[in-house]
């Protein structure tokens, strides 16, 4: 059955049960309010500040508290190798949420709840994070995550996939339908030979499918630091002996067995032969946690809960009613029961406890972890007991017996510790992934319909422009070179004008640039500034002011840069001049073209406006003799955007650079501002950029938490009343300052330091570093030897 098809049944299906997943989100909100609390995550709708405005990020997926345990070792490792990429986690349950905020706070950069998968909410979680990589752990297929993950040019890879006894006979029968959706990754690392072949029965490819090994295996085993109210309920107690109950279950079905029930039971069997044991009681869900307390107190057995603590003498049972505490309690364990085991569940992870030498008991049913349990059977490193029945005679046999206790806990670490590697694979493989992937953000299928057409239009247009325009090509004497880019948007073309200017300068050439004047407001035919001149932002447009701050070079404005540039030539006698976004301005011939391309949106959806953002097809790139990636992290690998830039050009090479924050500039002053100064400040924050995220994104890698982000259309102007609006929202906030970019300094109106007074103003100096900076200066000086510019027009 065709792919496509099948999505559309999934998505008809989806759209007549949206009525039932809201009536669902409904009655468990009731139940726990805090369920309400991340229905706009699950709606796909995150934080502001999870927006990425540089690309290579990591969206991991693990749905429960087990998968956020396995993630640990794999988000410090992904620290590790790929340090510049921020790392986002989902949940689906508030359990794993909870223990994610607790066990990854300094790991992740973000954590929030799995949009549903329906296509709307997918979208808005992919378009927020821009992720290079979407990871899923373990056993979550989601259909449309997986196929909006491809659709935008992620790599998507499962980890530490498994596939269950209990589910493999449901997915049999849907086979015809996993077969499609197990198409979209581009790799599945499965746990084990029995689930690697499970997913080739569902109709993965042999050649995605690999085997990986178990994530669980490479947990670090930390004795730590006990919390403290736990600490002193033990030390006042004292046992010689502690049983821990670890993640007890509810029976699948009203014949099936309550594992707090047979636990209860065996401590009442046990607890007068053993008076100085303690029961620790772990249900596994957090809404049975007062159920447990009532079965508990209905035995009449002396508790406390850990909610509760301190508690009074005689407890010899303590509750656990806590996320995330489990793990620090296994080193001072001398028995273990993992729950899920007994009832009919498939059981819990046995690894963690085994890591702490501690011999584990458990019931029949190991369905979800069938190699592990094989292993640790055959290896005789875990007890296993047929019923109920059997659990106080099982606890019972290892406390009597510390040479047994001793000898099965060795050997299930030793079992444990043999299996490990598990990380490395997956690393090795997300790495790859995340230097492979390019971001590409197509259009809705109503939004292709309509737009296709046009897009037509403008191909046809564009290649009309370029042959009149080269019919008419003008040479100024002088050799110029072109920034330029094929997408619409900010790449950085402004910032590396600048850039190349300065460093040209310092070179020993005198470098002029010519830009349109986008925008202005005073629009004469051609207006030449020399370098450092102070002029209105009217007469230039703003970012025309940057460069005239800059002090680097002479600027000549207008639509006619070829007449702008013989003004120029008249006046200053550059050797070189810099054409700001010019490549498709093919009126002008020059000697040298440096195309920039956006490391977050590289080739604008790969359609021609308005479909997508290209100015003029790809294959337009064939003519540059540099290319730049721009905001490309330090370290940052971009395998797979290169590939695709060198099927349209062979030869130019490519560099890559980034925007860096150099200094603040107070406007009231003109005073250059370290960063760290501001940084302390209150502050609240304002902009009118085509890329506002950049801005947000380096105030957050300053440290700067602004009271509020407000946001203008680019090359806004700001009048007087504006300005007192913006101040006076800022001040009610109990801001101290207001933070803006250097582009809208040019765009405030007179005086503005004095109108948002007692405000403090500044405004943001932002450098370039290129990485090979010297070969491109070279290759650009060495091109503007060549005698015919018109060779690269």
């Amino acid at each position: 059955m065709p792919t496509s098809f099948i999505y559309f049944l999934y998505r008809l299906l989806g759209f007549f049960g949206f009525p039932f997943i809201l009536l669902y989100v409904l009655i468990r909100g009731l139940r726990d309010r805090r369920y309400f609390r991340g229905l706009d995550e699950r709606l796909g709708v995150l934080p502001p500040d999870f927006k990425q405005t540089a690309d290579g990020a990591i969206w991991l997926h693990a749905v429960s508290v087990g998968e956020v345990l396995s993630a640990v070792q794999l988000l410090k490792r992904l620290r590790a190798e790929l340090p510049f990429a921020r790392l986002f986690v989902s949940t689906t349950t508030l359990a794993g949420r909870a223990l994610a905020e607790q066990k990854l706070a300094g790991l992740a950069d973000g954590i929030f709840y799995a949009p549903i998968d329906y296509c709307f909410a997918v979208r808005r979680v992919l378009r927020a994070l821009r992720p290079a990589v979407v990871a899923v752990m373990e056993t979550e297929i989601w259909p449309n995550l997986y196929r909006e993950a491809r659709r935008v040019g992620c790599g998507l890879v499962v980890v530490n996939g498994r596939i269950s006894d209990r589910a493999i006979g449901r997915y049999q029968r849907l086979r015809w339908f996993f077969r499609g959706v197990l198409e979209q990754p581009d790799t599945i690392l499965a746990q084990s030979v029995v689930s690697q072949r499970r997913y080739l029965v569902l109709g993965a490819s042999e050649g995605k499918v690999r085997l990986g090994g178990n994530l669980k295996y490479d947990f670090e085993p930390r004795s730590g630091e006990l919390p403290g109210p736990i600490k002193q309920f033990l030390n006042a107690a004292r046992p010689r002996w502690i049983w821990i109950a670890a993640s007890t279950m509810p029976g699948l079905d009203a014949a099936d067995v309550d594992e707090d029930d047979i636990v209860i039971d065996a401590w009442r069997a046990l607890e007068s032969r053993y008076p100085e044991a303690l029961l620790i009681l772990v249900p596994r869900r957090p809404e049975r946690f007062d159920s447990a307390a009532e079965k508990l107190a209905a035995a009449g057995i002396r508790f406390a809960r850990r909610s509760a603590l301190p508690a009074g003498p005689g407890a010899r049972v303590l509750l656990l009613d806590s996320i995330g505490e489990l793990s620090s309690l296994f080193s001072r364990a001398d028995v273990v029961f993992m729950g899920g085991s007994l009832a009919r569940r498939g059981g819990h992870n046995i690894i963690e406890p085994a890591f702490f030498s501690v011999p584990t008991i458990v019931g029949p049913h190991m369905e979800n972890f069938p190699e592990i349990a094989a292993g640790f059977r055959e290896g005789d490193g875990l007890l296993e007991i047929a019923d109920g029945s059997e659990l106080a005679g099982a606890v019972a046999a290892l406390l009597d017996d510390a040479r047994l206790r001793t000898s099965m806990g060795e050997r299930a670490r030793a079992l444990a510790l043999a299996e490990r590697g598990a990380t490395e694979v997956a690393i090795r493989e997300i790495v790859r992934l995340h230097s492979a992937a390019v971001p590409e953000f197509a259009r809705s299928f109503i939004a292709r319909l309509l737009l296709t057409p046009l897009s037509w239009l403008w191909r046809l247009g564009a290649h009309i422009d370029r042959r009149r325009s080269a019919s008419r090509r003008q040479s100024l004497s002088t050799p110029v070179v072109n920034v330029g880019g094929i997408t619409v948007g900010g790449a950085g073309k402004t910032p590396v004008v600048a850039w190349l200017a300065e460093r040209l300068r310092d070179r020993g050439l005198r470098p002029a640039i010519l830009t349109r004047g986008y925008r202005r407001k005073q629009p004469e035919e051609h207006t030449v500034v020399e370098a450092g001149a102070h002029i209105p932002a009217a007469r230039t447009g703003d970012e025309a002011q940057i460069f005239l701050r800059s002090g680097a070079a002479p600027v000549g404005i207008g639509a006619d840069r070829y007449g702008a540039g013989r003004l120029i030539e008249e006046r200053f006698s550059p050797d070189v001049f810099l054409l700001d976004d010019g490549f498709q301005h093919h009126r002008l011939a020059r000697n040298f073209d440096l195309v920039l391309i956006d490391a977050l949106d590289p080739f604008g959806g790969g359609q021609l406006l308005p479909l997508g953002k290209l100015r003029e097809p790809l294959e337009s790139l064939s003519r540059a003799q540099a290319i730049l990636i721009t905001r490309a992290a330090p370290g940052r690998r971009f395998d797979g955007l290169e590939a695709q830039l060198r099927a349209y050009n062979g030869t130019a090479p490519i560099y890559r650079s980034r925007a860096v924050a150099e200094c603040w500039v107070e406007v009231a002053s003109g005073r250059e501002v370290p960063l760290a100064e501001v940084t302390p400040l209150r502050a609240a924050a304002f902009c009118g950029l085509a890329n506002p995220g950049s801005f947000w994104m380096t105030l957050a890698e300053l440290g700067i938490r602004p009271v509020d982000s407000m946001t203008y259309a680019d090359h806004h102007a700001y009048s007087p009343a504006q300005l007192r609006r913006v101040a006076r929202h800022a001040q009610a906030l109990g801001a101290q300052a207001l933070l803006t970019t250097e582009k809208d300094y040019a765009n405030l109106c007179p005086g503005a330091e004095k109108v948002v007074a007692p405000l403090r103003l500044f405004w943001l100096r932002i450098g370039v570093e290129v990485d090979g900076a010297g070969a491109l200066l070279d290759q650009i000086t060495a091109r503007l030897r060549t005698p015919d510019p018109a060779a690269s027009a």
